[in-house]
Order: C-alpha cells, then structure tokens, then sequence
C-alpha cells in the first residue's frame, strides 16, 4: 500500500547504504514521471533526467561521485541535468501547445486575451531574460532593470548567473517530487552534490551546456543506512507569521 504525502515525506531519509536487492526500474521510471509533473518557472522545463540500470555504468558514475556508499550500494542511479541552453526550445514548445489549446474558431474576448498574453510571454519576455552574449548582454540588462526598479517593482535577476539558479531551482523541485514518489512506494533515495560534475557529463555523454543538478542514489535500505536520528532547526526559528 503506498504512504500518504505527509507519511512519505517523513519516511523520506538521505540513505546511504542499501541492501543488496533489486528494485523494479518501471517503478523508478514512474516516480520520474511524477518528477515532470513539479512546478518550474515559466514552464520552460529545463531539465533531463538520466536513469542508469547498468552496473557498469553505475561503478563509472560511483568513482566520479568519489565511492561514496550511496552510489556504491545503489541498485541504480538517478541524475538531474539543467538544461538552460534548451530555452529556445522549450518556448517554442510552449508556443506550440498554446496554438493548439486556442486552435478554434470565435474565441470569446478572454480566450483571444489570455492566448495574445501568453504568446508575448514567450515570444518576448523570456527572451529577455535568457538571451545572453559572453556575459555582456546579462550585465546591461542587469543595469537597465536595476534603473527601472528606482521607480516601479521589476524583475532584477536577468543575468546569466541568476537564470542558472533558476534552472537549478526548478530541477530541485523535480528531484524532490522523485523522492517523496519513491517514498510513498517504499523505496529510498540519497540526493548528493558531492561528485566530479564533469567526469559525469562525460560518463553520460552530455553536452556542454548541461549541468549537473544532483546525482541520487536509489535503492531500499540497510538498516545502517541512516547515519543518525533526524534532526531539524526548531520550526520556531523558521516559522515567521506576517
């Protein structure tokens, strides 16, 4: 039976140590599935994920990752990749979604409306933010914006540097809906950031404008997998009421 949201997220630990069990890699493909499914800024979905079953493959990625034991015990592998440099890409996939869902005759004044508003986004805001030219571009517009926001709420972060957490955000988001899905299957995950990102690029033979976001390490637990009791800040010194 698969856990509740609330019951999977507290089952959810970083393990890193797995027992020597296989686990079903179409219930892994569904969890990504899941992962397509996180809110992302603009949409734009700029991310890949790479699901590694060979075992090959998987001592390659475990060395780069510097032996740690949640990729050498995992049963199998899961990488989020950024893929900023997709952006042309992805607006134009948007664009065609957006022709196709308004791809009917008499649009009442709404629909016109919001389809004219959606199409400007795409067509001429998020180029804004993401076209760039050896950083030059990010550094005018960064100026330019800083100017406007004297006067009236702008959008500041227009530099190659922020449109990179951005895509890194919204892979986050993406890794964290794989988590809590293998979770509430029963299944258990290790997200690191330790690891030689460009060794990895070239194991999965990706290309220069992808990046590395997490690798994680899939698996069901050993019982010394879970080094420690769970400690969390005091909600109170988190929590603010505004």
């Amino acid at each position: 039976m698969e856990k509740t949201v609330s019951e999977a997220i507290a089952c959810r630990r970083s393990v890193r140590v797995y027992k020597d069990m296989p686990i079903d890699a179409e219930k892994v493909k569904q969890c990504l599935q899941n992962a397509t499914l996180a809110p992302n800024s603009s949409n734009l979905q700029l991310w890949e994920f790479y699901h590694v079953t060979n075992k090959e493959v998987i001592k390659s990625l475990s060395v780069a990752c510097f032996d740690q034991n949640a990729t050498k015990t995992a049963q199998q592998l899961v990488i989020i990749v950024t893929r900023k440099d997709l952006w042309r890409k992805r607006v134009k996939a948007n664009l065609n979604f957006i022709s196709q869902t308004y791809n009917k005759p008499n649009l009442s004044e709404r629909e016109q409306k919001r389809k004219n508003l959606m199409s400007n986004y795409y067509k001429k805001i998020i180029p804004t933010a993401y076209i760039e030219f050896l950083g030059i571009l990010g550094m005018l517009k960064y100026f330019i914006f800083q100017i406007i926001g004297l006067f009236r709420p702008v959008y500041r972060q227009v530099r190659n540097s922020d449109m990179r957490i951005v895509a890194h955000k919204t892979a986050g988001l993406a890794a964290q809906n794989f988590m809590i899905s293998m979770a509430s299957i029963g299944y258990d995950t290790c997200p690191m950031e330790g690891s030689d990102t460009l060794r990895v690029k070239k194991i999965l033979k990706l290309p220069r404008g992808a990046e590395i976001n997490m690798v994680i390490g899939c698996g069901i637990r050993d019982n010394k997998g879970i080094y420690g009791s769970r400690f969390r800040i005091p909600f109170e010194d988190v929590y603010f009421s505004v």
